[in-house]
């Protein structure tokens, strides 16, 4: 099954469901949907899209997986 149709089943479910089936699926997904609405705030998205658009420019580096962990590795073994 699709994502889409999975969506569109739990929606049409939703709008049927008793009560007691809506507070036990909520209980379930609670901290994840307070947590979706908190985690990108305005400042947030816009630190991302300053990010985003220097690295497309070119103005700041990118490293990749190995530089980061021979970085790392180096850095553990001098403490």
């Amino acid at each position: 099954m699709t994502t889409a149709n999975i969506r569109k089943q739990l929606t049409n479910y939703l709008q049927i469901a008793d009560e007691k089936k809506l507070k036990a699926i909520y209980t379930m997904v609670e901290d994840e949907i307070n947590t979706n609405e908190n985690d990108w705030d305005d400042d947030f998205v816009k630190e991302l899209k300053k990010r985003s658009s220097d690295f497309v420019n070119g103005k700041t580096k990118s490293y990749s997986w190995d530089e980061v962990k021979t970085s790392a590795i180096k850095k553990l073994k001098t403490k």
